[in-house]
C-alpha cells in the first residue's frame, strides 16, 4: 500500500512538500557501525520509490556501447519508449558472475577491472576535512595505530562498547576541528571541495591520482568505479573499497574520522554548521529514524540534487529485498537509463539501524538519476519493478541532452574516423613499401634480362660490324677510340638519297643500347672525287659499335632512309673494354636498372595524379548531379540553403500549386529524419505561412546533427485530412555532414544480362552501373546471374568453383567471382541450358524461368536474407511472383521485391504479372512511365509505379581513363582530345583526315531504333560533305542484310566518307564516342537511353528524337532553354519530333 509521509525539509529551510512511498518489509534487526559522511550542507528526505521486489523478474535493458576508463561515454542510445525503464534488467540474473557482466547486462557496458587494495573496515569518504599529509606528523601516526587496533577487531560489540568508541571518535574529532587545519587537498569537481578518500591502513587517503586502481569487493564482483565515468570530472578520485565481509563474518565497521557537521544551533533552527560532525551525525540519525518510522528504506542527502555536485545515497538494508544479503550496491545510470551506468558498493553506516551508505557524483549533463540496488548477484530491491529516481535540478533538459549524446556520438566518430584513416595510411604505407620493393626485385631481374641479351647481340653484331665499306662509307682517321671526334663519309651515288639535297646521320651505338642518341647533318665534300658528304661525329666513350642510318632530314622530319637494306650500318670501334669485360655490363645493368626505376616513378607519379584528378571530377559531378537532383523537384518542394548540412536551421518551401493540396486554406508540414526512424520522433506539425516569392509557403526546421535525410509530408490541417505524401514515397531531401550514417541494406539483382561478361542491350549496363553506385553508397550489392558457356571470362577476377546444390531433379553448380569490383554468383546447371553458346534466341522462356526459380533456391539454401530483390524486365520477371507465392513464406520473408521494366516491348504477359506481386515498380525515365501508363500490364498498378532515369557508370565510361582513345581528356583539353581520336578514327576506318563534322550511330538495328531514320539521315549528312559512322548490328537477319546491301553502296558512292561496322566492337565504340562531333539517337520510343548519355560524357553533341529519356536527357539548344534551367541544367543538344524524314532535316540542317 502507499502511505503519505509527514513532510521534511533542509535544515536550515522547512516546509519542504513530503513524498509518496512504498512501505519496504520490516526491519529484521539493527547493527550498529560508524561510517565517515561527507561535507553537505543541506539535508531531507529524496523524492524516491522503495519497495522489496523481485528486481531480476524483467526484460533485458537496452545495451549502450562500451567506454574506456575514465573517458567520457559516446555512446548513443535510442530514446526510451513510453514503457518502464524497469524492462532493462532481466538478463543481469544470468550474467552477474562479476561486476563486468553485471553491468553489461543492465546497460550492454563492459566495464573495466579494478585491481584490489588492502583488506580494510574504514573507508576515507570524501567528506575528509583533510588529507593525512596535512595533519600533524605526531598525531598521525597515532591515530592510524589506534583506528587500525579498533576497526580491525572481530570481537562483538555491544551497546556500551560502541557507545564508549563513538566518544572516543568524538574527542578525536573535537580534537582535528579546533585545530583549524588547512582546506583539503583532495581533489574537487568545478572548484567545489568534493573530495573522495581511501582505504584505511593507506598511509596517505588517496588522491585524485589516474594511476590509481579501485579495490574490487569479492573476486567475482568487479565493479566500476561511478568517478571513472563522469564526464568532466577527471580529478575526481576513484572509490577505493575493502573486501565485504562474509556471512559468517562481523560487517565492517566504517568511520566518520573527518566529516564535516552541522553546528549545535541547529537545534535551534539556524544555519547548520559545516565544523561540527557530531550535529550532522546527529541529524543523519534523525533522518533514519524519520524514515523508518514512516516506512521508507532509503533516501539521499542533500534532498535537493544538483547537478556538477556529490550525494550520499542510504538504504535500511533490512527493510529492503537485501535484508540477509552481506554485500550491498548500487547500481544506476542517468538520464532515463540511457547514460553513464555506474555500480557502486555501499557501506554500513554509523547510524543506528542496518543503514547502508555511498557517495555518487552527479555530472553536469544529468537531469535524473536512475538507480537500483543488488547483491552483486541476484537479488534486487527495485521498487517493485519501478526502479528508483531522482530528478536533478540542471541547465540540461531531454532535448538539450539528445544534443549532448549527439554532440559526443560527432566526437566519437571523428575519433574512431582518425584511427581509421591512420590504420589505412599506414596499410597504404606498407602496401606501398611491398610493392616498392617487388618493383626494385621486377626492375632488377629486367635489367639483369635486358644486359644478357644486349651482350647476346651485341656479340652477334661485332662478328658483322666493320671499319669500312667500299664505295659505301668510311671514317677518317683510320685510327680512333671511343670519345674521339672523327669525319663518318657517305657515298651518295646509286643509294635511295641519291637525289636528296639534305642528307643526315641517325645514330647510336652498341646495337643502339641507347637508342637514337647521335644526330648530325652530312655536307658535300669538295676534297673527294665523286659523290662523297660527311658528318662530324663523337664517338661516344663505351662504344664498341657504332650504329647508324641516313635519311633525308633530322629526326622526327625525315621521310626517305638508306638502312642498308634494312640492316643499318655498324662500324667496329676500338676500345679500352671488351664485350667480356664484366666491369661494364655490371655498370650497364646498373644504368638499365636505374633508367627503369626512374621511368616507373614518372609512370606512377603521372597515376597518382591522374587518379586524384580523376577523384575529384567524380565528387564534382556527384555534387552536380546532387544540386540537379534538389532542383529537379523545386516546382513542389526545396530548401534554403538548397543543399541542407546537419546541425543548421533551414527553411522549407512548399508550392501546394502542383500537388494535391491545390486550393486549400491552410497547409500543415509535418516531417522527421532519417526515413522517419530518429529518435527524437516526428516533428510536430506546423501551419505554414506564404513566401516572399508569392508560389511558395514557408516554414523553418532544425536539422540534427545525426540526421542524415530529411523527411517531409504536408497536409491539409494539423489533424490530417488530405495528405501530400508523392503517391506514398514520401519527399526525402539528403542531408550532409552527419554523424550518423544510413543503415546499409543487402540488395541482390536477379538479371540475365551484365556488362561486360553478359551484355546484348542497355539492360546489361545498367545491372552493372546501378550495382556500383549502389554499393558506393555503403550497401551491400550482390548479382546472381548464369553462366552462359559464352561469358566474358576475361572480365572476371577470381572466379573459383563454390558449391552445388539440387533443384528440379538437376545439379545446379555455383561460381563466384568479382566483375567491376561486384560480387556474382553464376549459376551452372548441369542439364546444359545455358550451354548454348548466346544469351538469347533457345528456349528463352523455359530457361529464365528455371533460372529465376534456382536463384530463389540458392538464397534460401545459402540461408541469405536480403532486404531487397531486384529483378529486371520480363526475363526475370518469374522471380517476382515464385517469391511472393513460395519462398516469401518458407525462409526469405524479410524482402522486398523491387522490379524494373527497361523495354516494355517484350513480355508484356511476364511483366503484368510481375507488377501484380512486386512491391514496387520502376522504369527507367519519367516520361516513358507516363508513356506506357495505360498499357495494360501496368494500368492496374500504376499506383506503384515510378519513372526513375537511368545513368551510366563515370568511371567506365570515362575520357580521361579510357584506354581505347589515344588521347587522355577532359574538359580543359577537350579539343585536343578529340581531335587525335577523330584522326585515329578516320585513320582505323579508310576515311579522308580532313576537317569536317562527323556523324556516329552506335546502336542495334531494330525497327525500335529509328532504322528508317538512320537511312535517311546517313544521306542527308553526305549530302552536306559530312562523315558517317555506323557501328552496330540486327537480329533479324533481313535487317543484317539490308544494311550489308546499303554498306556496299554508300562505300562506293561515297568513297573515304562513310563506313558501316555491322558488328558488335566495343574499343570502337569508345572511339566513335570520343572521335565523333555528333552522335545520332533517332528511336521511335526509347525508355531512357544510354547513348545520348555516353556521348554527351565524351564531349559529342547528341541529336535525339523527343521520346521517353532521350527528352528527359537532352536539351535543344534552341527550344528547351527554360526547360533545362528549371533542372539547373544547359541545353545540351538537337531534338526534332515526328518519326518522318522532315523532322531529321530540322534537326541536321542546325549542326552539319
Amino acid at each position: 500500500m502507499e502511505m503519505n509521509l509527514r513532510a521534511q525539509s533542509p535544515l536550515y529551510s522547512r516546509g519542504r512538500q513530503a513524498l509518496v512511498v512504498r512501505p519496504a518489509a520490516a526491519a529484521t534487526g539493527l547493527t550498529l557501525s560508524v561510517i565517515r559522511c561527507g561535507r553537505f550542507t543541506r539535508g531531507g528526505l529524496v523524492r524516491c520509490m522503495v519497495s522489496s521486489s523481485d528486481y531480476p523478474k524483467r526484460n533485458p535493458r537496452r545495451t549502450s556501447t562500451s567506454k574506456s576508463k575514465g573517458v567520457a561515454s559516446g555512446g548513443y542510445a535510442s530514446r526510451p519508449t513510453a514503457e518502464s525503464s524497469t524492462k532493462k534488467i532481466d538478463q543481469s540474473s544470468n550474467d552477474e558472475g562479476d561486476f563486468s557482466r553485471t553491468n553489461g547486462s543492465l546497460y550492454g557496458e563492459a566495464t573495466e577491472q579494478a585491481s584490489t587494495a588492502e583488506e580494510s573496515s574504514q573507508v576515507y569518504l570524501p567528506g575528509d576535512i583533510s588529507s593525512s599529509a596535512e595533519r600533524d606528523e605526531d598525531g598521525t601516526e597515532e591515530e592510524s595505530d589506534q583506528n587500525k587496533s579498533s576497526v580491525l577487531s572481530s570481537a562483538p560489540m555491544d551497546d556500551d562498547s560502541i557507545d564508549r568508541k563513538l566518544n572516543e571518535y568524538r574527542g578525536k574529532i573535537s580534537a582535528l576541528v579546533s585545530s583549524k587545519p588547512e582546506p583539503s587537498s583532495l581533489a574537487s569537481v568545478a572548484g567545489q571541495s568534493k573530495s573522495v578518500g581511501g582505504v584505511h591502513g593507506q598511509e596517505e587517503p588517496v588522491t585524485g591520482s589516474e594511476d590509481h586502481d579501485s579495490s574490487t569487493v569479492d573476486a567475482h564482483i568487479k565493479g566500476r568505479p561511478f568517478a571513472e565515468a563522469v564526464v568532466g570530472y577527471k580529478d575526481f578520485t576513484e572509490s577505493a573499497a575493502g573486501k565485504a565481509t562474509s556471512e559468517n563474518e562481523e560487517e565492517p565497521v566504517v568511520s566518520l574520522e573527518d566529516v564535516v557537521g552541522l553546528s549545535k544551533d541547529a537545534e535551534e533552527g539556524l544555519p547548520v554548521s559545516e565544523d561540527d560532525p557530531e550535529v550532522l551525525l546527529r541529524r543523519l540519525q534523525e533522518l533514519a529514524d524519520e524514515n523508518d518510522s514512516i516506512g521508507n528504506n532509503c533516501f539521499v542527502f542533500p534532498e535537493v540534487v544538483k547537478a556538477d555536485s556529490m550525494i550520499d545515497i542510504y538504504l535500511n538494508r533490512s527493510m529492503s529485498a537485501l535484508a540477509s544479503e552481506s554485500n550491498v550496491f548500487v547500481k544506476g545510470a542517468f538520464n532515463g537509463w540511457r547514460w553513464n551506468a555506474f555500480t557502486e558498493t555501499m557501506y554500513k553506516g554509523e547510524l543506528r539501524g542496518d543503514w547502508w551508505c555511498c557517495k555518487l557524483y552527479i555530472p553536469k549533463q544529468a537531469y535524473r538519476l536512475d538507480f537500483v540496488f543488488f547483491n552483486g548477484d541476484t537479488v534486487y530491491e527495485n521498487n517493485n519493478h519501478n526502479d528508483f529516481f531522482l530528478e536533478i535540478e540542471s541547465d540540461i533538459d531531454e532535448h538539450s541532452f539528445e544534443d549532448f549524446l549527439v554532440e559526443e556520438k560527432q566526437k566519437e566518430l571523428e575519433r574512431l574516423a582518425a584511427e581509421e584513416a591512420e590504420r589505412k595510411r599506414q596499410a597504404e604505407e606498407e602496401r606501398r613499401r611491398a610493392e616498392e620493393r617487388a618493383a626494385m626485385e621486377a626492375d632488377r631481374a629486367q635489367a639483369k634480362s635486358e644486359v644478357e641479351m644486349k651482350k647476346e647481340k651485341l656479340r652477334q653484331m661485332l662478328s658483322s660490324a666493320s671499319r669500312y665499306a667500299d664505295n659505301l662509307w668510311y671514317i677518317e682517321p683510320n685510327t680512333y677510340r671511343g670519345g674521339d671526334r672523327v669525319r663518318l663519309y657517305y657515298h651518295r651515288s646509286s643509294r635511295p638519297l641519291m637525289h636528296n639535297t639534305e642528307i643526315w646521320m641517325h645514330g647510336g651505338y652498341n646495337n643502339w643500347i641507347d637508342g637514337l642518341s647521335i644526330a648530325e647533318r652530312l655536307v658535300k665534300s669538295h676534297e673527294k672525287e665523286g659523290d662523297w658528304w660527311y658528318a662530324e661525329v663523337t664517338l661516344p666513350e663505351r662504344a664498341l659499335v657504332l650504329d647508324w642510318v641516313f635519311a633525308d632530314g633530322p629526326p622526327g622530319n625525315a621521310r626517305n632512309y638508306d638502312n642498308n637494306g634494312r640492316q643499318d650500318f655498324h662500324a667496329i670501334v676500338p676500345n679500352n673494354i671488351s664485350i667480356s669485360d664484366d666491369i661494364f655490363w655490371v655498370e650497364e645493368e646498373h644504368r638499365i636498372f636505374a633508367r627503369l626505376q626512374q621511368e616507373r616513378r614518372e609512370r606512377e607519379g603521372a597515376e597518382r595524379i591522374k587518379a586524384e584528378r580523376s577523384a575529384k571530377m567524380k565528387a564534382e559531378m556527384k555534387e552536380k548531379t546532387m544540386r540537379a537532383f534538389l532542383l529537379s523537384q523545386k516546382h513542389i518542394v526545396y530548401t534554403e540553403p538548397l543543399e541542407v548540412r546537419a546541425g543548421t536551421t533551414v527553411d522549407v518551401l512548399y508550392n501546394p500549386s502542383n500537388t494535391v493540396l491545390n486550393g486549400k486554406p491552410e497547409v500543415w508540414f509535418r516531417g522527421s529524419f532519417n526515413r522517419w526512424t530518429h529518435p527524437s520522433g516526428p516533428l510536430p506539425p506546423q501551419k505554414m505561412v506564404k513566401a516572399e516569392n508569392g508560389s511558395h509557403l514557408r516554414t523553418t526546421v532544425r536539422v540534427p546533427l545525426d540526421a542524415y535525410m530529411m523527411d517531409l509530408v504536408f497536409s491539409e490541417s494539423e489533424e490530417g485530412g488530405i495528405y501530400d505524401n508523392r503517391n506514398g514515397m514520401d519527399y526525402h531531401i539528403p542531408v550532409s555532414d552527419s554523424v550518423a550514417r544510413e543503415p546499409p541494406m543487402h540488395i541482390v539483382h536477379i538479371a540475365v544480362e551484365m556488362a561486360p561478361i553478359a551484355k546484348v542491350g542497355g539492360l546489361g549496363d545498367v545491372v552493372t552501373s546501378l550495382s556500383r553506385a549502389v554499393q558506393d553508397l555503403g550497401h551491400k550489392v550482390e548479382v546472381i546471374l548464369p553462366k552462359y558457356d559464352c561469358l566474358n571470362l576475361s572480365s572476371v577476377k577470381d572466379l573459383y568453383y563454390q558449391q552445388s546444390f539440387t533443384w528440379g531433379g538437376t545439379e545446379i553448380k555455383v561460381w563466384f567471382g568479382k566483375v567491376e569490383d561486384l560480387p556474382v554468383y553464376f549459376l551452372e546447371p548441369q542439364n546444359g541450358m545455358f550451354w548454348v553458346g548466346c544469351v538469347y534466341g533457345r528456349n528463352d522462356e523455359s530457361r529464365f524461368g528455371f533460372f529465376c526459380h534456382s536463384a530463389l533456391e540458392f538464397l534460401l539454401q545459402k540461408g541469405s536474407s536480403p532486404d531487397i530483390i531486384h529483378c529486371h524486365d520480363w526475363s526475370s520477371a518469374p522471380v517476382a511472383w515464385l517469391y511472393k507465392e513460395q519462398y516469401a513464406l518458407n525462409g526469405l520473408g524479410n524482402g522486398r521485391v523491387v522490379f524494373t521494366i527497361h523495354n516494355l516491348e517484350f513480355g508484356a504477359h511476364h511483366i503484368g504479372k510481375a507488377m501484380a506481386h512486386c512491391d514496387k515498380a520502376t522504369t527507367v525515365s519519367d516520361t516513358y512511365s507516363k508513356e506506357v501508363a495505360g498499357h495494360g500490364a501496368i494500368a492496374p498498378h500504376y499506383y506503384k509505379f515510378y519513372g526513375i532515369r537511368n545513368g551510366i557508370d563515370p568511371d567506365i565510361w570515362d575520357p580521361y581513363t579510357d584506354n581505347f582513345i589515344p588521347v587522355h581528356y577532359t574538359s580543359e583539353n577537350v579539343v585536343e582530345g578529340k581531335s587525335a581520336a577523330k584522326k585515329a578514327l578516320q585513320q582505323m576506318l579508310g576515311l579522308q583526315q580532313i576537317d569536317t563534322p562527323v556523324v556516329g550511330i552506335i546502336t542495334r538495328l531494330t525497327v525500335q531504333k529509328g532504322i528508317h531514320l538512320i537511312k535517311h539521315a546517313m544521306y542527308r549528312a553526305l549530302e552536306r560533305n559530312g562523315q558517317v559512322v555506323l557501328l552496330g548490328s540486327a537480329p533479324d537477319p533481313r535487317i543484317q542484310g539490308d544494311f550489308t546491301n546499303l554498306a556496299s553502296k554508300l562505300h562506293g558512292e561515297y568513297h573515304g566518307r562513310v563506313k558501316l561496322c555491322l558488328t558488335y566492337d566495343e574499343p570502337l565504340s569508345h572511339l566513335i564516342y570520343a572521335g565523333a562531333d555528333f552522335i545520332l539517337v533517332p528511336s521511335i520510343f526509347e525508355p531512357c537511353g544510354l547513348t545520348q548519355l555516353i556521348a554527351m560524357r565524351y564531349g559529342s553533341i547528341p541529336i535525339v528524337r523527343k521520346t521517353g529519356g532521350l527528352y528527359d536527357t537532352v536539351f535543344d539548344v534552341d527550344n528547351d532553354k527554360d526547360r533545362a534551367q528549371a533542372q539547373g541544367l544547359e541545353p545540351n543538344g538537337f531534338s526534332f519530333e515526328g518519326a518522318d524524314s522532315s523532322g531529321v532535316d530540322y534537326a541536321l540542317d542546325r549542326q552539319v
